[in-house]
């Protein structure tokens, strides 16, 4: 590997070993030009679609939803699992792209809520649906997706992990045209 190795002991006092190896180091600015380009290929795919963000912290509902429309994703606002589930019925299939649930709010949690939706007798049934959790436990994970949730994301949301689940998840992300 073209490298070195050296050892400089001293009796009852220690030894020091030495490797040096060269590497080619990468630039930050190329790493970050790296993600930069994936987080707005994502926000690009996302752009127009509509998703119902059920999260009943307001200030969280806040910065979701101004984080999500500067992507240019149209976004409508529960704030609890019941009222979720009640605009998910309420709407024409294929209304809702996506739904973003959070896990625990008030009057219904995001379990439920996704139990109910899957359960209804239509297409709106196979609307995607992720987790949104400060819950990092694996358990957590497992019950999202066992009461049929798509994807899962862990609190504080970083935007670029958000915007690649979501298009993970969607199919054909990117060609909805919004009704």
């Amino acid at each position: 590997m073209d490298g070195s190795i050296s050892v400089e002991s001293t009796l009852h006092e220690g030894t020091t070993f030495t490797v040096t190896l060269t590497h080619r180091i990468a630039e930050h600015a190329g790493t970050k030009k790296a993600d930069t380009q994936k987080e707005a290929l994502d926000a690009a795919v996302l752009a127009g679609i509509r998703i119902l963000l059920a999260e009943d912290n307001a200030l969280n509902a806040e910065i979701a939803e101004t984080i999500l429309q500067d992507a240019g994703i149209i976004v409508e606002h529960a704030i609890n699992g019941a009222q979720a589930l009640a605009m998910v019925e309420k709407a024409p299939m294929g209304y809702y792209d996506l739904i973003l649930m959070d896990i625990q709010m008030p009057c219904m949690d995001g379990y439920e809520s996704t139990r109910r939706i899957r359960k209804l007798p239509d297409e709106r049934s196979q609307t995607p649906i992720v987790a949104m959790t400060a819950n990092a436990f694996e358990e957590d994970r497992k019950a999202a997706f066992a009461v049929g949730m798509n994807g899962y994301v862990v609190k504080p949301i970083e935007l670029p992990v958000l915007m690649e689940t979501m298009a993970a998840v969607l199919p054909q992300a990117g060609s909805h045209q919004k009704k």
